[in-house]
């Protein structure tokens, strides 16, 4: 054996035993007369000691010659340290080694592997077989394992069947870009990465498998940002013979589970909130309600003052920033400079003090006297000591550049704590969105939820009104799963087509087998996909999933390691019958 111990396992209790332990070299400190190492694996570290009283000059030279990364193996008595370290589990033993084999050296990494690194990002990733020696990184891959097994366990006492969906799919119109595969024996024709497993639950459910579950990658080919990657996560769940409340029962439960084992945290019922009032109150569809700044709409105070950004504006709303009357005109400005980057898009912001003196007091005075300054902060419900912050525009814009403030805000001042856990549903999502561009509807979720059944009847009357059948779970600001009843009847399926704009034909082409299945006895089924890596992170008090993921692509989808995407030889493309016309 190379090892008798791992680096993560000898005690005090193993006094003067002669151990076999093997890892790399992570630090030497050469005092001349006595060396220490500290040596390194999976599972911790264990120091060595040589010293010249005790080891053979012959051992103590072979040790001189070590280098960091150097993989070694070393035999030796355990001893008591002298100087203890309560920091790491071996930290009261040491080895004194009797015997060293180098079993390969090193070069000198590119950068320091240890818990605090000087490598930047950019490195770490290209060389991220050395970053995951790091605790830090090695300790999220083994979190990740772990959750894994809960969700398996807990699916599979629940009677869920694991079921393997095909990779090589065809290309669907909805939703996000595909990434495509050319087909080599099919000349001029693709198979496309699936985006979710979504017909194929389906067809499984038709097929009597009455609950499905996998932990299944999907592929997105569209913009990056921290909690996104092109390739990710599922956990896709599907169930037959339920309805909306069986399903949210199982994962809501699911979600309770995992917290509680990996936290100690226990919730009751998870609060539920419609589409409708996440926008209104909240202005997205994943609130943080981790803390409050609820938002408020003051049309009907501040319009008709001669005040025209408010007179002209759609929509006049603001937050109740607690205790923050005391901020400086500079840090106000500041704000207001970044509510006017582009990625926020707000032309502007006013705001109100209510100060610790009682005196309130705003940006336009000199449109809103003292009787109408004392409404607005009345209306806002604050008190002495807080600060209001108002935007107003168009009314879907201005809910949207309010809600990045807020959650800047949450996160400024602290409010967004990674061990404090705010679960909730929200419900009642529209069917269809209409794209003003296009000149037609799109499905909010996909093509196969269904409508709610009291509002089938406004898919002839007004499709804009019906909701979906249709619910996201949220954990602190972040949708981390979602799902829907599906749509298992064959000619709401056809009308459903029809509303998306898809021809008889185009209908035929993209999703023909799903409609012929449901020609042979489709059962009421519903499911729910969670974005693991997502939720990974977030029970791990994080929200950055690429830390979670083994072998993560960067911001431009780049796996900077081995260099992906690539060009490919011309021999290859002319196998697949590809000839390129690139844009310059």
């Amino acid at each position: 054996m190379f090892r008798s111990h791992t680096n993560g396992e000898l005690s005090l209790k193993n006094l003067n035993e002669e151990v076999t332990l093997s890892g790399w070299v992570q630090t030497i400190r050469d005092k001349g007369f006595m060396i220490w190492i500290d040596l390194r694996d999976r599972y911790g570290i264990t120091q060595l000691v040589f010293d010249q009283d005790r080891s053979s000059a012959q051992l103590m030279e072979e040790a001189k010659k070590l280098g960091r990364e150097f993989v070694i193996q070393v035999t030796g008595k355990v001893i008591e340290r002298v100087s203890k370290n309560p920091n790491i589990p071996t930290g009261e033993i040491e080895i004194l080694v009797e015997k060293l084999a180098v079993l390969n050296e090193s070069q000198l990494p590119p950068f320091t592997i240890e818990d605090e690194t000087d490598g930047g990002e950019e490195l770490r990733m290209k060389y991220r077989y050395l970053d995951i020696r790091r605790a830090p990184v090695r300790d999220k891959l083994i979190f990740r394992h772990k959750m894994a097994q809960k969700v398996r366990n807990y699916l599979s006492d629940e009677g869920f069947i694991e079921v393997e969906t095909p990779v090589l799919i065809k290309s669907t119109p909805e939703g996000a870009r595909d990434f495509v595969v050319p087909s080599r024996m099919n000349p001029g024709q693709f198979y496309a990465l699936p985006q979710s497993p979504q017909t194929f639950k389906q067809l499984l459910m038709v097929g009597g498998m009455d609950k499905y579950f996998q932990i299944v990658k999907c592929f997105r080919d569209e913009d990056l940002r921290a909690d996104r990657q092109p390739e990710f996560t599922q956990i896709d769940c599907e169930m037959a013979f339920v309805k909306q409340e069986d399903i949210m029962n199982v994962f809501e439960g699911m979600t309770k589970t995992l917290i509680k084992d990996i936290t100690g945290q226990e919730f009751g019922a998870f609060p539920r909130m419609t589409f409708a009032d996440a926008m209104r109150k909240y202005g997205n569809d994943k609130p943080d309600i981790r803390f409050g700044m609820e938002f408020v709409e003051l049309n009907e105070l501040v319009k008709g003052k001669d005040f025209k950004i408010f007179d002209d504006a759609e929509l006049v709303v603001g937050i109740n920033v607690e205790g923050c009357a005391d901020y400086t005109r500079k840090q106000i400005d500041e704000l207001v400079e970044w509510v006017k980057r582009p990625q926020i898009g707000a032309s502007g912001m006013v705001w109100a003090k209510f100060q610790n003196d009682g005196v309130k007091t705003s940006s336009v005075n000199k449109f809103y006297n003292e009787e109408d300054l004392a409404k607005i902060i009345e209306k806002f419900g604050a008190k002495e000591g807080d600060l209001m912050l108002i935007l107003s525009g168009n009314e879907h814009k201005v809910r949207a550049q309010l809600s990045a403030l807020r959650m800047e805000l949450g996160n400024r001042l602290g409010l967004r704590k990674g061990d404090v856990f705010a679960p909730l549903w929200v419900v009642d999502f529209p069917l269809l969105e209409f794209d003003e561009e296009s000149g037609r509807y799109h499905a909010m979720h996909h093509p196969f939820t269904s409508p709610k059944p009291e509002d089938i009847h406004l898919l002839e009357t007004d499709p804009g009104k019906a909701r979906a059948n249709a619910y996201d779970m949220v954990l602190n600001g972040n949708e981390i799963g979602g799902g829907s009843i599906r749509i298992f009847d064959k000619d709401l399926q056809s009308k459903m087509f029809d509303l998306l704009g898809f021809t008889k034909e185009e209908a035929e082409a993209q999703f023909g087998f799903l409609m012929n299945a449901f020609k042979y006895g489709a059962p009421p089924h519903g499911g729910l996909a969670f974005g693991f890596d997502r939720l990974v992170a977030i029970l791990d008090g994080n929200e950055v999933i690429r830390d979670y993921i083994a072998f993560p692509k960067n911001n431009s989808g780049r796996d900077v390691m081995i260099d992906a995407p690539a060009s490919i030889a011309d021999a290859q493309l002319d196998e697949l019958e590809i000839q390129l016309n690139l844009k310059a």
